[in-house]
Parts: C-alpha cells; structure tokens; sequence
C-alpha cells in the first residue's frame, strides 16, 4: 500500500471513529442525559461493569491523575458516579456508575446502534459484519478511549 493510500485509510478511520462518537453523544442528549460530553463516555467504559480508581481511569484515558479525578468530580456531581470504600485498599476510592450512569451507558448503546444502523442501509449487513471482524482482528483488545 502507498503512502497516500495508508493516509486515505487513516483519514476515513478517524473520520467514522469521531462521527461515530458525536451521534452517540448527540443521541445521548437527545435522550435526556444533558451535560454529557464523550469524554464522561470513554470514562463510563472503563468504570462499567465494576468500577474503578482514579489511578485506573486516567491510565485509560490517557490524562493526568488530576485530570481524571476532575472529571469524576464531574461526573459525580452531575449523579452519574459516586465514590465507594475500595473492597481490597482501604486507601483508595472505587468510582463507580450510578443507576443515572447505567442508563445514560443503556442509551448510548441505542444511538450507537442507531449510527450503525445508517452504515448498514449504506453497505448492508453483512458488509458491516465484516468491517467489524476485520477491524476487531486489528484492535482485538484495545480500551475504548479517545485519542486526544
């Protein structure tokens, strides 16, 4: 593959990835979640289905530990998180996803189907099939996280 060609890919694999990710942040205000950004989504990833420290979520998303826990004061103040004793260190806070944290995740997951649905009126159903094993053989394991 040539140069312009790899770019090609990048651009239209970006440019889908942040499509994608502001139709299911549009989709999630479109529900009622008001003052939602994608950043508290990429954050809801991790903290689902266990919860996690500070520590863990500013390792997976790639910020400072400062800056991941001012986005958990936010999201703790808008009742989509709380902060719970840590099971195992008595040091540390668990944060995890409120009942208003599950269901803005439930309605994320709707307008993520809703945009992928769009791809499949575009290319079919077993097109989009494909693209999501392929693009699962690539990035088999990778964390949901934005790329700043």
């Amino acid at each position: 593959m040539h140069n312009s060609e790899a770019m090609a890919l990048s651009a239209a694999l970006l440019s889908a990835a942040g499509e994608l990710t502001h139709r299911i942040n549009e989709g999630v205000v479109a529900r009622g979640f008001e003052g939602v950004r994608p950043a508290h989504g990429f954050a809801f990833a991790r903290l689902a289905p266990d919860g996690a420290t500070v520590t863990d979520l500013a390792a997976h998303l790639g910020v400072t530990k400062q800056a991941a826990s001012q986005l958990v004061d936010e999201i703790v103040r808008k009742g989509y998180a709380e902060r719970r004793p840590h099971p195992e260190d008595a040091r540390a806070r668990l944060v995890v996803l409120t009942e208003r944290g599950w269901a803005c995740t439930r309605a994320a997951e709707e307008a993520a189907a809703e945009a992928v649905g769009a791809w499949v009126a575009l290319l079919g159903e077993g097109e989009v099939r494909a693209l999501r094993n392929q693009l699962g053989r690539i990035a088999p394991y990778g964390p949901i996280k934005p790329a700043w």
